[in-house]
């Protein structure tokens, strides 16, 4: 598995169920929009402290970023 990929994907179903704008959720998390777009589309690593706060944009647990979509589903 390429946590990368599954990181991205994890954002990506919060924030789209938040009803939220990558826009929006960048200005939030305080990162910018195109490296939001590359975590999303797993080109990107992103550190510890960008996961917390894109956790804490989201409103979710940490943990639940790096869960498999399949044990969330």
């Amino acid at each position: 598995m390429d946590w990368r990929v599954q990181v991205g994907e994890n954002v990506r179903r919060f924030r789209l169920a938040r009803g939220l704008s990558q826009e929006r959720l960048a200005f939030e998390a305080s990162i910018d929009l195109t490296y939001l777009g590359g975590i999303e589309r797993g080109r990107r690593n992103p550190s510890l402290l960008v996961m917390v706060r894109i956790s804490q944009s989201l409103n979710v647990p940490l943990s639940a970023l790096v869960t498999e979509t399949s044990e969330v589903d």
